[in-house]
């Protein structure tokens, strides 16, 4: 029995709840994906620090909590209750839009091509290097309020728009702020290397990360001013190559970051191998993504983020979702949501045509 003790939430009498894992997997695969763990006819508590205190058939928890008092009760008869959705890959804090690119996306521009145009990455670089840190919490908490009302309560927030140390860090304080203000969970990411800055080299970029940029963030993961969990680096030709790539993350991870990087997006860079060598937590993309790097991953239990509105949005061929799932690969999904495509809801997000194909 649990006695007289108050909660915040019953959700009583659902008519199913969706558990995913029955026996606290951290992730699903192969056939383990098809077989969700489901409860018919069951209720939920839920305590007042917010987590789940029970889950089971709706008499059960009847007779466990019948002393108990609630702040609220829902009667779920009829319904399905699911758990939170996680966007496993955003882009949530900038300035300047660049609604402007789509004409020249519908004109035949790819992706490339408007970023060596001056579009892309450094269009909105120079208006979030402006931007004042309140306006980008500003812009960040609404973006991210959006996003909890489509369902996900996890959002992953990488910085990357500001590329100097300065407005990278401005972007972390604001994900920080944000962290603390909102009823939403967040997984902070440094993405520094999003895009090599004007006028220095990949190479001088990729110093100036291991060399200025990451002791920082170090000293001020340390002092608890800043929470970072991730790092990220744009692997792709004309940008940050291989080896670029392999010593900014093995660097990160050096100083604790888990790695979670784009890879394999719009050429074939080998990431996912370098990926799986490197211990990887996740790799985003892998449109072209080899299929001895699909069998890397699934060894090394890296997860592929797949991003569906991407692919379609900027007409790049869909990644080998059906040929990662049965290889083994832990695959989540991402809504990419950034100033290059506004998608908030992770339920739309998978329901594409041409997805899982």
């Amino acid at each position: 029995m649990a006695g007289r003790q108050r909660h915040r939430l019953l959700l009583e009498n659902a008519e199913q709840l969706v558990l995913v894992c029955g026996r606290r997997e951290p992730y699903l695969r192969r056939d383990g994906a098809n077989r969700l763990a489901l409860l018919r006819a069951a209720s939920l508590v839920v305590g007042l620090d917010g987590c789940i205190r029970a889950v089971g058939q709706a008499d059960v928890i009847r007779n466990e909590f019948s002393e108990a008092t609630f702040e609220r009760i829902i009667d779920c008869s009829g319904k399905c209750v699911l758990p939170g959705l996680v966007d496993a890959h955003t882009h949530p804090v900038w300035a300047g839009d660049r609604v402007h690119e789509f004409a020249m996306k519908l004109a035949g521009a790819s992706y490339m091509e408007i970023h060596q145009a001056g579009g892309g990455i450094h269009f909105t670089v120079e208006h979030t290097r402006e931007a004042a840190e309140d306006e980008l919490l500003a812009r960040l908490q609404r973006r991210l309020g959006r996003m909890l009302r489509a369902g996900s309560t996890l959002v992953e927030c990488k910085s990357g728009y500001g590329l100097d140390l300065d407005t990278e860090l401005k972007m972390l304080r604001a994900i920080e702020r944000a962290r603390k203000s909102m009823d939403i969970g967040i997984s902070s990411t440094y993405c520094g290397a999003h895009a090599v800055p004007k006028g220095k080299t990949a190479t001088e970029a990729t110093d100036d990360i291991i060399n200025n940029h990451l002791p920082k963030l170090k000293e001020l993961k340390l002092s608890g001013e800043i929470h970072v969990n991730n790092i990220d680096v744009f692997c792709e030709k004309g940008v940050f190559d291989l080896e670029s790539t392999r010593r900014i993350l093995q660097a990160g991870k050096d100083i604790g970051l888990q790695i979670n990087f784009h890879g394999d997006e719009l050429h074939p860079m080998k990431s996912a191998e370098l990926g799986a060598e490197l211990g990887a937590q996740a790799i985003s993309h892998l449109e072209e993504v080899s299929d001895e790097g699909i069998v890397a991953m699934a060894r090394a239990k890296c997860a592929a983020v797949l991003l569906p509105t991407t692919a379609y949005m900027l007409r790049l061929k869909q990644p080998q979702a059906r040929k990662m799932l049965e290889e083994g690969v832990i695959v989540a999904l991402g809504s990419d949501f950034n100033p290059n495509a506004y998608c908030f809801s992770m339920v739309g997000a998978p329901d594409l045509p041409v997805w899982w194909t």
